[in-house]
């Protein structure tokens, strides 16, 4: 079942009572939480509502909450979040949780409340008793991360809801902008909503002006830089970011991860995997997949495979105190691009 889908179910008054929302597209989870806590009106939340955090609170007060009659009202509901304790993860400290209580709760829900479970993960652990109990009692909603066609999908899904508009040119600098995300877009769509409230047409300009490069994708643009060989584009990018306050070893840690992210697109396109096979094999968004494939096309793998041993040696490096933090990926930078052999704090 799809948020949508969930919406359209609470709307003609059919409410489950066991919800999960299993995925990590946040933007998702929010409106899938938000149409069912309306379903509890705003006077009786107070006494009616309540959300529990699996790391902070035993599952035991949750279920005893549940258990309850509604206070002056229809219905009580009960969030219980990131319950780490139905996937394979062992936490070294946390509460005491009666897993074997949960399950006989999801056995027979109490027919009063609304139980919903936030799940921020990929799956479960399906050989678990507790998880086979909740797969089998509840309404399972899809909260994955949305593909790029997806996510511009329900982005002009809102914005026409609204009697707003969006040029192709604008939407595509927005996924850019958002490094194709979701999650990031629903964030940025206020000030474009406002934009747009007297009757302007939400143009590439617009979100130009107010919509900021996400940290991902300026680094999409330093490796693009990198990979390219030019050298004063790549340090003045990275000159920016440090004027930004971000933190040299953080930025190296993510053009580390960047440039593993193209040898590994590489090595399997080469083998023949499709777009959707790559992304499936590395479980990395869609959108950096698509962005790793442009650009593997204009480098050779024994490029890429240097520029990847020198940023492993430039991290190395910044971290021994070999070399100054600041300094290094410049160092890396020049001796890369011209050619010369890395010797970074040697």
């Amino acid at each position: 079942m799809t948020v949508q889908e969930l919406i359209r179910q609470l709307k003609k008054g059919e409410l489950p009572p066991l919800v999960l929302l299993l995925g990590t597209e946040q933007a998702l989870v929010d409106q899938a939480l938000a149409a069912l806590k309306a379903v509890i009106p705003p006077d009786q939340q107070t006494m009616n509502y309540a959300t529990y955090d699996m790391r902070q609170t035993a599952v035991g007060v949750a279920l005893d909450d549940a258990a309850s009659p509604p206070f002056f009202g229809d219905w009580r509901e009960v969030v219980i979040s990131d319950p780490y304790f139905l996937t394979g993860e062992k936490p070294k400290s946390g509460p005491e949780h009666d897993v074997q209580g949960l399950e006989a709760y999801f056995k027979q829900p109490a027919p009063s409340t609304v139980m919903v479970v936030v799940a921020p993960y990929e799956k479960l652990d399906a050989r678990k008793n507790v998880v086979k109990a909740l797969n089998r009692s509840a309404k399972i909603v899809n909260v994955a991360p949305l593909d790029q066609r997806a996510a511009e999908a329900a982005v002009q899904r809102e914005l026409k809801a609204q009697h707003l508009q969006i040029t192709p040119d604008a939407l595509n600098a927005l996924v850019q902008r958002t490094a194709g995300e979701y999650t990031a877009m629903v964030h940025e769509l206020p000030k474009l909503k406002l934009y747009a409230a007297e009757g302007a047409t939400i143009d590439a300009a617009a979100v130009d002006e107010l919509v900021p490069k996400a940290l991902t994708d300026r680094v999409f643009d330093l490796v693009d830089a990198v990979v390219r060989k030019n050298t004063t584009q790549a340090l003045s990018l990275y000159r920016d970011l440090l004027l930004q306050k971000e933190e040299p070893i953080h930025l190296n840690a993510l053009l580390v991860m960047q440039f593993r992210l193209l040898l590994q697109v590489q090595i399997l396109a080469k083998k023949g995997y499709s777009q959707g096979d790559i992304q499936q094999t590395l479980k990395v968004h869609p959108f950096r997949i698509k962005k790793a494939l442009q650009e593997i096309r204009r480098v050779d793998g024994k490029t890429l495979r240097r520029a990847f041993s020198g940023l492993v040696a430039t991290e190395t490096a910044m971290k021994t105190g070999r070399v100054d933090k600041n300094l290094a990926f410049e160092l890396f930078v020049l001796q890369y691009t011209s050619g010369q052999k890395i010797t970074l704090g040697a």
